[in-house]
């Protein structure tokens, strides 16, 4: 074999891997619509019913194969508010966090926490990763300790104080001098 056969072989072993790449996308994005979907919706409500847990399942699928399933604890006023005038007040929303499984372009599965936030009251901290899957390495323990994760993640983000310096709740910024932060730029 010469060298360049040799090169040849070498190439066509990243082709071949490359085109079971491609399949391995097709498949996992089929098995999302054939289970997988269901199957993570079934387990979030099981987790929910037997924590007692004031959530719920909620599946997105504006996206074809981009999908997502959330167990979100929805939104809430904050109880602060702004004055409009003495007999108007304009709330202030919490959104109260979620634990998100969704589709990626390849059909692989990222787990994400989305953290609560309190609209026009700095910006949103960034989602924290907790792991990306295929399909057939999403196992049920897993369901739990993704749940645990979430919840002491919402837990320390609820309990915010200075008793550690470098916790932040992910604002960025509070105030501005002219009163509450739009979180939009000037």
């Amino acid at each position: 074999m010469d060298t360049l056969d040799t090169e040849i072989f070498n190439l066509q072993r990243k082709v071949d891997q490359y085109k079971d790449v491609l399949q391995n996308t097709l498949k996992y994005r089929e098995e999302w619509k054939t289970g997988l979907q269901e199957k993570i919706c079934s387990i979030l409500q099981h987790l929910i019913t037997a924590t007692k847990l004031e959530a719920e399942v909620v599946t997105r699928l504006e996206i074809e194969n981009l999908g997502a399933v959330l167990l979100t604890l929805g939104t809430t006023k904050s109880g602060m508010f702004q004055k409009v005038s003495e007999e108007v007040h304009r709330d202030l929303i919490k959104h109260n966090g979620s634990l998100v499984y969704q589709q990626l372009f390849n059909g692989k599965i990222i787990v994400l926490i989305n953290y609560p936030f309190i609209e026009n009251y700095g910006q949103p901290r960034p989602p924290k990763t907790i792991a990306i899957y295929r399909p057939e390495e999403l196992k049920e323990p897993y369901f739990v300790r993704h749940m645990e994760d979430f919840i002491q993640e919402i837990t320390n983000w609820e309990d915010y104080d200075d008793d550690e310096p470098n916790k932040k709740i992910g604002f960025q910024l509070n105030f501005n001098p002219d009163g509450l932060d739009s979180g939009q730029p000037d």
